[in-house]
């Protein structure tokens, strides 16, 4: 082959080189905005519930939101006797959606779940999907729970901010999709300020010894049983019970 012919294919690969780095930095950022930037849920059922949500807002007389997908929404199925028990007579409402991600979330917050009220205290927990329905690194996801803050202070200044680690998934701690969640906590203990915004991490309550979830606790291995919720709110009372300012 010539020089010139080599030198021909040299500037090909490298142009071909420069166009994947390309592809793969827009990739990147374009899944990154997608975390962060709100998008409803194109299903028929979610917006169902979402004006039911809204609906029950305008009412007003809301001191306790919980905010996340379907492990949250799930306080109105297998979490009901212990939502009954614990948050009937605080004046809760139940934010949580099914296969909701970072982004549908804050859409939500940005129309309408949000108007009129000034609760005492929004517990937050969200992302576990972000790692499946996207498989979104750890950064972009913590990057849109961070922005569900920022909504959540600029819109509620008065409401404090509880914060709360992915619950573990999956039934061994070396399982990747557990492992990103993972990672996703180790940022998320760096977003709370203690004035404002208080983090916790429930995920020990959950786990045995050697790490591992069991079935009596998340039949699917991610979603709690009401044994899970049980643990889930025995774990957190008394850190509600004080930002909600209870004697």
């Amino acid at each position: 082959m010539s020089r010139t012919a080599l030198t021909t294919c040299s500037r090909l690969t490298c142009s071909l080189a420069l166009l994947l780095l390309s592809l793969h930095s827009f990739a990147a950022a374009a899944q990154q905005l997608n975390a962060e930037t709100p998008a409803p849920q194109r299903k028929a059922w979610w917006t169902e519930r979402h004006d039911r949500t809204v609906s029950r807002i305008h009412q007003g007389q809301v001191d306790l939101l919980f905010i996340g997908d379907s492990i949250t929404q799930g306080w109105e199925e297998d979490g009901r006797p212990v939502w009954d028990r614990y948050y009937a007579n605080r004046r809760a409402v139940n934010l949580g959606f099914n296969s909701d991600q970072t982004e549908n979330v804050l859409w939500r917050l940005q129309h309408g779940e949000l108007d009129g009220i000034t609760p005492k205290l929004a517990i937050v927990m969200i992302g576990t999907n972000n790692a499946t329905i996207r498989e979104d690194p750890p950064e972009h996801t913590a990057a849109g729970i961070q922005a569900i803050l920022t909504t959540l202070r600029t819109r509620l200044p008065e409401t404090k901010i509880l914060l709360l680690a992915i619950f573990p998934r999956s039934a061994s701690a070396d399982d990747p999709l557990r492992r990103v969640n993972d990672a996703v906590n180790e940022r998320l203990s760096t977003l709370a300020d203690q004035r404002r915004v208080f983090f916790l991490n429930l995920n020990r309550r959950f786990l045995d010894d050697g790490g591992r979830l069991s079935t009596e606790i998340m039949p699917d291995l991610l979603h709690p049983s009401a044994l899970g919720y049980r643990l889930w709110a025995e774990g957190m009372e008394a850190l509600v019970k004080k930002l909600l300012e209870e004697s």
